[in-house]
């Protein structure tokens, strides 16, 4: 087949020129949106053109695991999507200087009551760059025990939760067959697998 080759396999970062910003929503929630008019690096006569940028700060997400290999999970109600799904501890990157793993092990404690003492790093993606450079990072945490919450108290969707342990291999099983379509359950999963994090 004909072609070139192609460039080194990997993402790279690069920045293209942006000509002016403006907020078209801003408030004191997490997220925020604005609107660039950017151009193409090498090509300063071009017309700026206009890209919706979400700002998010970022998440993390747990695959936790058990003595027995299953998975602690969650079923929350989700309103842009309307559904209650199938869910993995997790939690916004929204404390200033806190790195991902404190993130974590923070979340895990706040919304599964655990501790872990072993915590691997397992990937990290973006979710949806063609309109935000909001990234997770993925973890998969082992020795478990149950802690007190530390005085947390859901609030809202987080208020009507129903969490539970799933062995890992229903729960590759409902990702593989669509049972289970949150993306980041599924990437964390996924990710864990090929890593051969998880004995199934």
């Amino acid at each position: 087949m004909a072609g070139t080759e192609h460039p080194e396999l990997g993402d790279r970062e690069e920045r293209w020129p942006v000509a002016r910003s403006e907020d078209r929503h801003r408030d004191a929630w997490v997220v925020a949106l604005r609107e660039d008019w950017i151009r193409r690096p090498d090509h300063p006569d071009d017309e700026p053109f206009s890209r919706l940028v979400l700002e998010h700060p970022g998440a993390v997400v747990i695959v936790a695991v058990d003595e027995e290999e299953r998975v602690f999970c969650l079923w929350q109600y989700r309103h842009p999507a309307r559904r209650r799904f199938v869910e993995l501890p997790a939690g916004l990157l929204d404390v200033d200087g806190e790195d991902p793993e404190a993130t974590a092990r923070r979340e895990l404690v706040e919304e599964a009551g655990l501790e872990a003492t072993d915590w691997a790093p397992i990937g990290t993606t973006y979710s949806s760059p063609g309109i935000s450079a909001e990234i997770h990072h993925y973890f998969l945490a082992r020795g478990l025990s149950v802690v007190d919450r530390g005085g947390f108290v859901a609030e809202h969707e987080e208020a009507d939760m129903e969490t539970g342990w799933v062995p890992a291999a229903d729960l590759l099983a409902a990702v593989a067959d669509g049972r289970v379509t949150d993306g980041h359950t599924v990437i964390a999963l996924l990710m864990a697998q090929a890593r051969g994090l998880l004995g199934v």
